[in-house]
């Protein structure tokens, strides 16, 4: 995948990002006709990317089909693939190798055995959605297609790592750390293998002795050491440290940083440290790419970001690239990620489906898997205005919650909730977090008050009046260039005025810890939204789709960085 570094020096990596054929099945026949054999008819397509920026695509939803030839030496071949929309099926010359289900998450499949020569990679990626599916049919972004981040091929020889987790335990005075690491190993042999397994980092050395049967796959922990000298990551100064992991004929390199976040007397503090979060939601989309955002773009967007004041992102509503959460380790910028659960589509009875709750328990597996060595990511976020209020809420929050405390590591946990006089699982949260649009969807600008006060005459009835709070989302849409000498609904002044007024009030409540402007760009909606949505656009950001900005961002950028100079 791609990352800000190289993850591997001794083993060989071939990327397959560029030109694939494709193919749109409409009737979803593909499977029964044979396609994984061979597309009877196709046109060239550029993977990675959404095929609704093609002329004529731009509301298909359904499946499709890719493929495209590669050369290998043949052995055992590992496919990584950085995302997949949503239901990825893969065939390597026409047999299965596997499935995977979220479209948001990298996954990776093996194959064994393989010939030296040219091979085929078929994938069929289907973006439906139904009433068991996450996100569900209804869903305030665009629906997306395709192959949407990179894809690149392995080869595996003898003892592999396949991921590592480095779990560690500061002291009390946050200068040394207790640390081991949990190693995903795998054997690419067909025959029973023995190897040492060495992890280094900050110049001390771990060695373990392993054995592995044929072809199997095994998590191992190293023992505990001790590690002091280290600087502490921190937005002031973001220290990464280098993770190297060798085996005799294999490699895995990796950063991680040393940071402690945690909930103390109501606020939220970073390394000892209290933190005022002053953020934005954004959405890793562009009218012109789709969900492939360049990472050039993603480097400009923490640029803007930054420039704007922020010390944090919010992913909103799913996972990000895990190029633009590295370049977010290297900036000090923190980040809350989360999986793609948008709850005002959700039915209250879907909320307590077992395959639905399932299938959200394995987005948070993958998320954790493949992102917790980033210590960018102190939160991980739930789910988005589920039915809060409603008792099958309670089911998903509580398994979510405890999933994420056992396996995150040290994150804050918690949700965003559209139901803050009512909510009934304020109970499963680290941090209270609360999307509200007074201003805009009811009241005025100035109900804002009286919205804060009844929650925490709420809060303090429930007993949980000690969590800090955030303001996850608030805002208002302005159309770009739509300027007046007055403040009304739809102009940059309006919206101006009321993230204005917004971010002075939560900065000034006690109990309140941050705020996450809702949101950073323009983002394309459901084309049936063009009634309600200008453009069919959501047209709350403080830039607009192509990173132009409005009134607002010069407002928000004004306070953000006053704040963060008291």
């Amino acid at each position: 995948m791609l990352r800000m570094f190289d993850e591997h020096h001794i083993r060989a990596c071939a990327s397959l990002d560029g030109a694939w054929r494709f193919s749109t099945d409409p009737e979803a026949v593909g499977e029964r006709d044979g396609w994984q054999g061979g597309l009877p008819s196709f046109e060239s397509t550029i993977v990675p990317s959404v095929w609704n920026t093609t002329l004529g695509l731009l509301d298909y939803e359904g499946a499709a089909w890719y493929e495209r030839d590669f050369y290998t030496d043949g052995g055992t071949l590992r496919f990584n693939f950085g995302a997949v929309m949503t239901q990825a099926d893969v065939w390597l010359d026409g047999e299965k190798l596997g499935s995977h289900y979220g479209g948001f998450c990298q996954f990776a499949l093996i194959a064994t055995d393989v010939t030296a020569g040219v091979h085929r990679l078929t994938v069929r990626a289907d973006n439906s959605f139904d009433e068991q599916s996450i996100p569900q049919t209804f869903v305030d972004w665009y629906h997306y297609g395709g192959i949407v981040r990179s894809v690149s091929v392995e080869t595996l020889d003898g003892i592999c790592v396949l991921s590592n987790r480095m779990e560690y335990e500061l002291n009390g005075t946050l200068t040394a750390a207790s640390v081991r690491f949990a190693l995903e190993l795998h054997n690419a042999s067909s025959s029973a293998l023995t190897d040492n397994v060495t992890v280094s980092v900050c110049g001390r050395e771990m060695t373990k002795n392993v054995t592995l049967e044929p072809h199997s796959t095994l998590e191992i922990y190293t023992d505990s050491i001790e590690l002091s000298g280290f600087e502490l990551w921190s937005p002031e100064c973001p220290t990464l440290y280098s993770i190297e992991i060798k085996t005799s004929t294999d490699d895995l390199l990796d950063r991680v940083g040393f940071r402690h976040v945690c909930v103390e007397d109501g606020k939220i503090k970073l390394n000892g440290k209290e933190i005022e979060l002053r953020g934005v939601n954004r959405h890793e989309e562009h009218p012109d790419f789709g969900f492939a955002f360049p990472p050039a773009a993603m480097r400009r967007d923490i640029d803007l970001a930054v420039g704007m004041g922020c010390n944090s992102i919010r992913g909103s509503h799913y996972p990000n690239s895990q190029t633009f959460v590295d370049m977010l380790d290297e900036r000090g910028v923190t980040f809350w990620s989360e999986i793609p659960i948008w709850g005002c589509g959700f039915s209250t009875s879907a909320l307590s489906d077992p395959v639905v709750i399932e299938r959200g328990a394995q987005m948070h597996r993958e998320m954790v898997k493949y992102y917790y060595n980033h210590p960018s990511i102190i939160i991980w976020g739930m789910h988005n205005e589920i039915r809060s209020d409603a008792p099958e809420s309670i089911t998903m929050a509580s398994t979510y919650y405890k999933l994420l405390k056992e396996t995150g590591g040290n994150r804050l946990v918690t949700y965003a909730t559209n139901h803050a006089h009512d909510d009934l699982c304020l109970e499963y949260c680290d941090i209270v977090c609360i999307n509200q649009y007074e201003g805009w969807y009811q009241g005025s600008i100035k109900s804002w008050d009286t919205f804060i006060a009844k929650y925490h005459e709420y809060a303090d009835s429930l007993g949980v009046g000690h969590k800090p709070v955030v303001i996850s989302e608030f805002g208002a849409a302005a159309v770009y260039g739509h300027r007046t000498f007055d403040t009304v609904r739809w102009s940059e002044e309006y919206q101006a005025e009321l993230l204005g007024y917004c971010i002075e009030l939560f900065h000034n409540d006690p109990r309140i810890v941050g705020s996450y402007v809702w949101q950073f760009t323009d983002i394309r909606t459901s084309l049936e939204t063009g009634l309600t949505r200008a453009r069919c656009f959501n047209n709350k950001g403080v830039l607009n789709e192509y990173r132009n900005p409005k009134a607002s961002y010069f407002k928000v950028k004004e306070l953000y960085n006053k704040h963060s100079a008291e």
